[in-house]
Formats: C-alpha cells, sequence, structure tokens
C-alpha cells in the first residue's frame, strides 16, 4: 500500500471522527433530533462553502448512526453527574409503567434499556395489542395523561402507519403500538443495524 493511499484512508477516518462529533454535539446541545439531519448539518458547517478549497469529503465518509450514538454518550458522561442516579430512576419508572401495561405485553428498547441515558431520554416502549382502542380505554382508567399520534414509516417500499402514544410521567414515555404478531418479529435499530433488544418486565426488574 502507498503512503499517499494510506495518508488518505486516514484523512477520510478523521473526517468521520470529526463529523461525528459535531453531529453528536448537534444532537446533544442543539436537539437535532434525526441521526440523518445531524449529518449533513454537521457537514455542511465543517466543510460548507469555504472548505471545499482545502477538503473535500465522500458520502461514504460520514459517521453510521452508532458512530454519532457513541459520542453522544461520551458528551453525556462528561458533562452529566447523576446519570447513575437518573438511570435507576428511569428504570423504576419503566417498571411501573409496564406493570400498569401487562395485558399489552410492553417490551423496554431504546437508551434505558441499554444504560445510555442522557439529558433529554425518554422511556420508549413497545406494546403490543390488535384493538388500539382497548389500549386508549385502558389508560384513561389508569387516569393517565397522554397524546395520541399517529406516525408513517416507510418498510419495504411501502408506508405504514403506526399509532404512538405520549404519557407524561417524571419522565417522558413513548408507547408504539404493534400488532400482536409482531412480538415474533424484531426491528433493527437505526442505530447500529442489529435486531432490537426489547426487554420484559422481569428482564428490567433484573436490571
Amino acid at each position: 500500500m502507498s503512503k499517499k493511499t494510506t495518508r488518505t484512508k486516514k484523512n477520510h477516518h478523521q473526517i468521520r471522527q470529526i463529523l461525528a462529533k459535531e453531529a453528536a454535539r448537534l444532537m446533544y446541545e442543539e436537539g437535532v433530533s434525526q441521526y440523518f439531519d445531524a449529518k449533513r448539518m454537521a457537514a455542511k458547517r465543517l466543510f460548507g462553502k469555504a472548505g471545499k478549497k482545502t477538503i473535500n469529503y465522500r458520502p461514504k465518509d460520514l459517521p453510521s448512526n452508532g458512530e454519532i450514538s457513541l459520542e453522544i454518550a461520551k458528551l453525556a458522561e462528561l458533562l452529566e453527574d447523576n446519570q447513575e442516579e437518573m438511570l435507576l430512576a428511569m428504570r423504576e419508572t419503566a417498571i411501573s409503567i409496564m406493570q400498569a401495561l401487562e395485558p399489552f405485553k410492553p417490551r423496554l428498547i431504546g437508551s434505558v434499556s441499554t444504560g445510555r441515558v442522557r439529558k433529554g431520554s425518554d422511556i420508549d416502549l413497545h406494546v403490543f395489542t390488535d384493538n388500539v382502542e382497548s389500549l386508549e380505554s385502558h389508560l384513561h382508567y389508569l387516569q393517565w395523561k397522554f397524546t395520541k399520534k399517529q406516525v408513517v414509516v416507510r418498510q419495504n417500499h411501502q408506508f405504514i402507519e403506526y399509532t404512538h402514544f405520549y404519557i407524561m410521567t417524571d419522565f417522558p414515555v413513548e408507547l408504539s403500538v404493534y400488532p400482536l404478531l409482531a412480538l415474533r418479529i424484531r426491528g433493527r435499530s437505526s442505530t447500529d443495524g442489529k435486531p432490537i433488544i426489547r426487554l420484559k418486565l422481569a428482564d428490567v426488574e433484573k436490571l
């Protein structure tokens, strides 16, 4: 391998690192919610028109969602001194929510399951039912304050509508509603592309 090729690879690796750190900062400090938007904004800010004369980047130089997520976790660890206490409190809240929603087979996903919580993190739960109205009635029965929203996502070249409920407790809670058959199917994480880890109530209690 020539010195030029080695130097080029090193430069592109450095570009990925720089972009990952800036994208993480945008999501952590400026509230950018989508990885895709954070990547594009980071590239535009760091290598915009003024920088094109001296440095170029390729689409494949953009960091992965997982790389950005790792940088966000580093920022939170550096800047927040109550992560362990917050994680414990969020898991305790998740347990109480899951106990109340046991008929709908709740599964915990996301940062509260992995332990990578930070300022602004919420509790993400998947719930399963073929009757969304029964779930909504149950939420009313529990006297929880919530909002309901229909979210359209693209899967396998088609658009599918899902129902989400947003509940306000000590921490924000998002319920993503899936049909019962979806219990057998695990989607892939937008962060690392791997099958989503879904924790049952007993698994969360062990944590």
